[in-house]
């Protein structure tokens, strides 16, 4: 579809574009970013005003679930409920079944994404055959296949010497290693952060140094392999700390936090609420306020959802029996907004960090990600800053509803997701989709 965003409020932190314009969308790109006087023919009008359009969103951090576990999740419900919010590229875990560790198996989500996908899918491979740990898996082939990163997910590499040589081969096809920091050994199985919560419910918990004891022992192995170095969903102070100290060093480091780690501490899991519970676990003010900054100041490169639909069968049990894990892609969006409505961050440094922030973790920015430069896809998400939206489980887009957000009033959010210039999402139906997809 060719379209016209006419008068909104741009915001395009490629380029540090912040101000009303019009966005012109043709043949599946960007075509202008400015005034554009008169309605090319054949070119469908939306009035923008009083919304504001930025690139479609980017989120480095979710899990489909497909092949192996489709009544959780699939590609078809995980992206539709990506564009719903605003989403236009995800880069999915490879914890499937099979593991996404060979490249019939990357290639295999590649063709399923492409066949039924709202949003770009971009996978991620295992570092280790069956995240076991134990011998590398097929990087060389994965990455033509089109894995964009390695990471054995929510299984941590506790072998060092493993992890060393999985980043010199990463080194030597450019590609990210993102570690789930958590030192196993210290963690114990714990299932929330060790404090006075944990300790007034009775659960067996985990310190915070678990995970950041992990991060440190990873720096000195990229200090030494010169390897591209990801923290996923950063949750504790000290680990803020470590990243700082390392970009500092000019060391090749970048990392993620979730919106539920800053926006919620260890007092959720109060009531035993198992929609809580998340890897790494929900830390305490302090970690949370120590996040906070690192987002203001550029320690924190961006946002990722971590979005992990669990059915039933696994979330309704006592809590240390529970999958850890919660949605995330159609709240994120609301939940980043309202940091920049309380003034933790500004509203563009809010857009950076799920766009152009993002993409340039995983070098999606090479392929358009991100931007509205002329030329990118058209991957473009219309935003209502002001619209008000109560979360209701059945409403959601994905099979699962493992939120702990259920009935919460959220502001902000997607009204129009473009997904290489075909509409995805539209939330007030003023234009059809483009490609027969549901939204």
């Amino acid at each position: 579809m060719d379209l016209l965003l006419r008068g909104g409020r741009v915001v395009d932190p490629s380029r540090a574009l912040d101000g009303e314009a019009d966005v012109l969308l043709r043949d599946g790109k960007v075509a202008e970013v400015g005034r554009v006087a008169a309605v090319p023919a054949g070119v469908r009008e939306l009035d923008a005003r009083g919304l504001i359009v930025c690139p479609g969103l980017v989120d480095l951090h979710v899990h489909l679930r497909e092949p192996g576990q489709e009544y959780k999740e699939d590609i078809a419900t995980g992206t539709r409920a990506a564009a719903r919010g605003g989403f236009t590229t995800v880069c999915c875990m490879p914890n499937t079944v099979p593991t996404n560790h060979d490249r019939s198996i990357t290639e295999l989500i590649v063709r399923r994404a492409a066949d039924v996908g709202s949003a770009r899918v971009r996978p991620i491979g295992a570092i280790s055959r069956g995240l076991e740990g134990k011998a590398l898996a097929d990087i060389a082939d994965m990455k033509e296949g089109g894995i964009v990163a390695i990471s054995d997910d929510g299984r941590p590499v506790m072998n060092a010497g493993l992890l060393r040589r999985a980043m010199e081969y990463a080194r030597t096809f450019d590609l990210p290693v993102v570690q789930h920091a958590e030192d196993l050994d210290l963690a114990e199985g714990g299932a929330m952060n060790e404090g006075a919560v944990a300790t007034r419910l009775g659960v067996k918990s985990q310190p915070a140094c678990a995970e950041s004891a992990m991060v440190a022992r990873d720096l000195e192995l990229v200090a030494w392999t010169g390897a591209r170095y990801h923290v996923a969903h950063v949750s504790a102070a000290r680990t803020v700390a470590l990243v700082r100290d390392a970009k500092r060093r000019g060391l090749p480091v970048t990392c993620e936090v979730t919106p539920h780690h800053l926006t919620m501490t260890d007092d959720a899991l109060a009531l035993y609420d198992t929609c809580c519970k998340v890897m790494p676990p929900l830390r305490e003010a302090g970690d949370v306020a120590a996040l906070l900054e690192a987002l203001a100041d550029g320690t924190i490169d961006c946002v990722a959802t971590d979005h992990a639909p669990h059915s039933p069968v696994e979330k309704e049990l006592e809590l240390e029996a529970a999958a850890p894990g919660m949605l995330g892609l159609e709240t994120a969006l609301a939940v980043v907004l309202g940091l920049a409505r309380r003034g933790a961050i500004t509203l563009p440094r809010a857009i950076h960090l799920l766009t152009w922030g993002a993409a340039r973790c995983f070098s999606l920015d090479a392929g358009g990600a991100g931007t509205l430069r002329v030329g990118a896809p058209a991957d473009v998400c219309v935003l209502d800053p002001e619209r008000r939206w109560t979360v209701t489980p059945a409403e959601l887009a994905s099979k699962s509803k493992n939120t702990p957000l259920a009935g919460v009033e959220l502001t902000g959010r997607a009204v129009l997701t473009v997904m290489g210039g075909a509409v995805t999402f539209d939330l007030d139906g003023r234009l059809t989709p483009a490609t027969g997809r549901p939204s």
